[in-house]
């Protein structure tokens, strides 16, 4: 078809209503409706979707760990029997810590007895082998999680509900994400207590110090894989900082 035939087919449909000519891109078609407005088509419509999921889907895929579901990661320690030994020792304090805990009401003795499935969890962790281990590595992330929402609640009654059934509905994909918010929630209030309350203020020293060597510890177990009894370091330096929560609870 030649030029002067593709102007006369042009000029023959120019009156009729709904059809609007863009010959030199079949992609960028418009539509125009009765009311003389103009809608993308559906093949544009249907790129630019296309594109927008790809970006969703690039950016949930370079999110941080802390916000992906845990299945079944191991931990660089437990390399030697040696240092299995001290993993499993050093997590008996949070037992000892859960009978010691004060139980002056139900949302207390949920919290003490969460304490006891932490130091049973972690012990039963690295003390496993073979393919049990991936599924007590979820345990003892949960269990931790969960003593995190069960102090938050014993700590404040009125935390909201909403935050409370998410935090349980969350838990079991997200159990680092619920750790850091409920654990975030304590610090705000023990600092609030400790400026009431005089007595509280060397407990609130300890625990900023346990809590901050904790930090440096646990990121140190993961940035430097081959020095050993990290991870032990760390249980003891955790185990300490929830010794003085339990001051909040007397």
């Amino acid at each position: 078809m030649n030029s002067g035939s593709t102007l006369k087919t042009s000029n023959a449909l120019e009156g009729v209503n709904g059809v609007h000519l863009v010959p030199h891109s079949p992609f960028d078609s418009q539509e125009m409706n009765p009311q003389g407005e103009f809608h993308q088509s559906r093949c544009e419509s249907a790129i630019i979707g296309a594109n927008q999921i790809m970006t969703v889907q690039r950016i949930w895929q370079q999110r941080p760990s802390c916000l992906r579901p845990i299945h079944g990661c191991c931990l660089n320690g437990d390399r030697n029997s040696v240092e299995r030994i001290a993993n499993v020792l050093t997590s008996i304090p949070f037992v000892v810590l859960g009978y010691k805990a004060p139980r002056k009401n139900l949302n207390c003795k949920l919290y003490a007895h969460s304490l006891i499935g932490v130091g049973v969890a972690s012990s039963l962790y690295h003390a496993s082998r073979g393919r049990l281990r991936k599924y007590l590595r979820w345990a003892d992330y949960a269990t931790i999680a969960t003593a995190t929402v069960c102090l938050s609640r014993a700590l404040r009654d009125e935390n909201p509900k909403l935050l409370m059934a998410a935090s349980a509905l969350v838990l079991p994909i997200q159990p680092l994400m619920v750790s850091a918010v409920h654990t975030g929630m304590m610090e705000v209030a023990f600092a609030k207590r400790a400026l009431k309350d005089p007595k509280l203020k060397m407990a609130h020293n300890v625990h900023k110090m346990s809590s901050l060597l904790g930090g440096a510890l646990f990121i140190a177990d993961d940035a430097f894989p081959q020095t050993p009894f990290l991870h032990a370091a760390w249980h003891l330096a955790a185990a300490i900082g929830v010794s003085t929560c339990n001051k909040l609870l007397e």
